[in-house]
């Protein structure tokens, strides 16, 4: 298999569900992959350049997350590429409906950073559109939505 970001496709737990980037056209679950549609924009299918420090998508999303200013919230540092179900954890509104906000089969980029003093951690998730910080406990538990926001 071959990919626009350049993931070592061997190494990933993944591979069998998934036909690739390259062989999909960037939908290597069905759904898009905001890193594969960031290089088809810009003419860089094969650059290879998403986990190295050149890639102006991650870069960007790192300064934005960093630019909420979140207290107890470590510095960004990296974006990892992750599937929707991963991320697409469930919470609880005021009128107690509940509602998820991603697409189980899309790519997206995001991160979990510890909560500093805390067992909770913060997770990190971002499309070509929205930037969603939550609070959740072990394994995703009492999810709650700390910024979401328009990009």
């Amino acid at each position: 298999m071959k990919t626009f970001c350049g993931l070592d496709c061997d190494k990933c737990e993944l591979k069998n569900e998934c036909c690739g980037c390259v062989e999909t056209n960037g939908r290597p679950f069905g759904g898009s992959c905001m890193i594969a549609e960031c290089c088809k924009d810009k003419g860089c299918e094969n650059c290879g350049k998403f986990f190295e420090s050149q890639c102006e998508l991650k870069e960007r999303l790192i300064s934005e997350f960093n630019e909420l200013g979140i207290e107890d919230m470590e510095k960004v540092t990296s974006l990892n590429a992750l599937r929707g179900s991963f991320v697409n954890l469930e919470y609880t509104l005021p009128s107690s409906d509940t509602i998820k906000f991603w697409d189980d089969n899309k790519i997206y980029l995001g991160n979990q950073i510890c909560k500093k003093g805390s067992d909770r951690c913060y997770g990190l998730t971002a499309d070509e559109n929205y930037l969603l910080v939550c609070e959740y406990g072990d394994g995703g538990a009492d999810a709650e939505i700390i910024t979401y926001k328009k990009r």
